[in-house]
């Protein structure tokens, strides 16, 4: 993507005078039960944008203010057209905890309430994101803005657990222009796992929900950024990191337009096994071709499940009337753009065919870093890094044993520099002299977690830069692993099979 491509998001929040979150409004709702929407019959007629969505198993939804649901003309156009709700500002993390470990549910739930006892789910945005932080979280860095991060995703989670149809895990992390790299933040810099660890976290505190992550400028699939997600979640699926979906904002304009090769974006996401959502869909100027070829990209691809608006009326939206981005005017009556997006819903098969492939060939590069998942074999000895009797408990010291495929063996180098085991536990130093031992411990981003794989050989560790070491020079079962002055011995030497 080009530098000139203006985010639609971060900038504008807070003031009463913002409406919508721009760049981290994730809009999806409901409820958690009735996951999968009745398909209705071939060639049915509907006449919402909810009901004409269902008919091909999709969900059509908006974005909603807390402070709007006194308005009745609002709630009505909601109720009536969209089946699936997105708090705007309601569910971020300013409004949620507001003092550290002091959580406050009192809008998000207006939210919610208002969606489910209207029969919509709900879609919950967001939980880590580098902006709408509360000063208390502003003032942290490093590992404890680490931990601040784990006990808010926690904190959130658990308090709907099992009512939210999907979380915006994490939001907005890669960086504009033409690197395809993340974005320079105070959770970046806690180190480049972050992202990983809070998927990690979200998927344990509520098992049910789909995971997403949800970025705004990756609809083109040449660009850069969009390349760069594309990779990071190519990566998280090879190694068992739970990801469940991709959103794509879709704020088009003038320097962000629309581009006929959407629909690759959409099936090549989904070819990596992950369901694509248009999240925070809205086209200034309001072209009712341009809303029609949107969802038609989006019908095209089994696994794109829905598409949320960002904003109901025009006035609503927080572009400005005057771009006249939306569905409907800002007096409540339908557009141009509707009726296409309706008639497009209308015409769509009940059961498209999944995309398999995209219709273009990605050409992307890997994930800087990773290395898959295997073995790593001692040259000295013949035998493999295990962790003894398959143990999970932390401060376990590592040793070499006869080679198996058991899952004690089996060792995931990942992006960030970690030798993962039981996908949660990392191959640890336990100090920085020589003979401390390497044990397993649960995975936190400290630099005595990662290693460098190196052309002779040998693995170091990077905070000690000292070698991954057989004991005594060691090589039968049971020789314990430690860290050493680097010699070139063949103690010292290993083969990685990932």
């Amino acid at each position: 993507m080009g530098t000139n491509v203006t985010p639609p998001d971060s900038r504008h929040r807070s003031s009463k005078v913002l409406r919508a979150v721009v760049a981290g409004a994730l809009g999806v709702a409901g409820t958690v039960a009735a996951l999968t929407l009745p398909a209705g019959p071939v060639g049915a007629a509907e006449s919402t944008l909810a009901a004409a969505a269902a008919q091909s198993g999709r969900y059509f939804g908006t974005a909603i203010a807390a402070g709007k649901l006194g308005d009745s003309q609002y709630t009505s156009i909601a109720n009536r057209e969209f089946n699936m709700v997105t708090a705007e500002n309601e569910m971020k993390i300013d409004a949620t905890e507001p003092n550290r470990g002091q959580f406050n549910f009192t809008n998000g739930d207006r939210v919610y309430n208002w969606a489910v006892q209207n029969g919509k789910r709900v879609r919950g945005h967001t939980l880590a994101w580098y902006s709408q932080q509360p000063g208390w979280m502003q003032s942290l860095s490093g590992s404890s803005l680490r931990q601040a991060m784990i006990d808010h995703i926690n904190g959130v989670v658990n308090h709907y657990k099992g009512k939210i149809y999907a979380w915006d895990v994490v939001n907005e992390a890669f960086a504009d222009g033409n690197s395809g790299g993340r974005r320079d933040s105070n959770l970046q810099r806690t180190g480049n796992d972050w992202i990983e660890v809070a998927f990690r976290t979200a998927r344990a505190a509520d098992p049910a929900a789909k995971l997403c992550y949800n970025d705004y400028n990756i609809d083109n699939w040449s660009w850069a950024k969009t390349q760069g997600v594309y990779n990071m979640v190519r990566d998280f699926k090879s190694r068992g990191v739970p990801i469940d979906c991709v959103g794509l904002q879709s704020h088009f304009n003038s320097q962000s337009p629309y581009n006929s090769n959407y629909r690759t974006t959409i099936s090549s996401f989904a070819a990596l096994g992950v369901d694509v959502q248009i999240t925070e869909l809205d086209i200034q100027g309001g072209s009712a071709q341009t809303y029609a070829s949107v969802v038609n990209d989006c019908l095209a691809v089994a696994r794109c499940t829905g598409i949320t608006v960002w904003g109901v009326r025009d006035s609503d939206s927080w572009l400005g009337a005057n771009t006249s981005p939306l569905l409907f005017d800002s007096s409540g009556n339908k557009k141009a753009a509707y009726t296409s997006v309706l008639n497009a819903l209308n015409n769509a098969s009940p059961n498209p065919t999944p995309t398999a492939t995209p219709t273009v060939t990605p050409t992307v590069t890997p994930t800087s870093g990773g290395g898959g998942t295997g073995q790593i074999r001692g040259v000295g000895s013949g035998r493999c890094v295990d962790v003894p009797n398959s143990s999970t408990t932390d401060g376990t010291q590592v040793q070499i044993y006869d080679c198996h495929t058991n899952a004690n063996q089996q060792w995931t180098l990942t992006s960030s520099g970690e030798f993962q085991v039981y996908g949660n536990k990392c191959l640890d130093a336990a100090g920085t002299g020589n003979g401390v031992k390497v044990q397993i411990y649960s995975c936190w981003g400290g630099d005595n977690q990662k290693w460098r794989v190196n052309s002779n050989g040998t693995i170091t560790g990077v905070q000690s830069g000292l070698c991954l070491d057989a004991a005594n020079n060691g090589s039968g079962n049971g020789t314990l692993l430690q860290m050493y002055s680097c010699h070139g011995g063949n103690n010292q030497r290993w083969t990685w099979t990932g």
